[in-house]
Formats: C-alpha cells, structure tokens, sequence
C-alpha cells in the first residue's frame, strides 16, 4: 500500500498512470470509475479512437455530475426508492418461507 504523497499505479483504458494523492483507495475508485466508463462508451460507439472515447466518457461523467448538483435530491430519491423496493421484497420473501412447513429429515 502506498503512502500518502507516493505515487499509486493504475490503469486506464489499458494504459498506465502514475498518480499522487492522500488516499490511494480513492485514487484506485476514481481511476475504475473512468476506466468502466471509457469501456462502455467503447462498446458502444464504433470508434476506436483512444482520445475519442475519453472524451466520450468525460461528457458522460459531467452529464452525471450536473445532474446530480442540479437536483441532488433526485439522486437521493432514486437510491431510496430503490432501498424501499428491496426491503419490500425481501419482506414478502419473508413472510413467504414462515408459511411454508418447516421440513423434518
């Protein structure tokens, strides 16, 4: 694990950075984050072009991060209503397995 202040390798798009921060773990996130996008817009688009794709990416990122600043609450509402729905189906999974009989072998 490196210190604060070391460099801390990564690889984005199949290349290789050497990057300085306080927290490696966030700097390996961030850079994963970039490198997941970068791959999506690749298989998505019929580019091939390197720079073409981070930029894609880029704009994907942005457009995530005015959405987000522009109406937080949205963001916040979409993971509750998502933590809502799963609580929902795990208590109708639940209830189902006490009603089923309990099997003896």
């Amino acid at each position: 694990m490196a210190q604060p202040g070391e460099n801390v390798r990564v690889e984005i798009y199949d290349q290789p950075y050497n990057l300085r921060g306080s927290d490696d773990e966030h700097i390996r996130r961030l850079a994963a984050y970039v490198d997941a996008k970068m791959r999506a817009v690749a298989e998505h688009t019929s580019t091939v072009d390197s720079l073409r794709v981070a930029v894609l990416a880029a704009l994907n990122i942005a457009d995530e991060l005015i959405s987000l600043r522009g109406n937080p609450e949205k963001g916040a509402a979409k993971y509750n209503d998502r933590a809502e729905h799963l609580c929902k189906v795990l208590d109708a999974a639940l209830e189902e397995a006490m009603r089923e009989p309990r099997r003896t072998e």
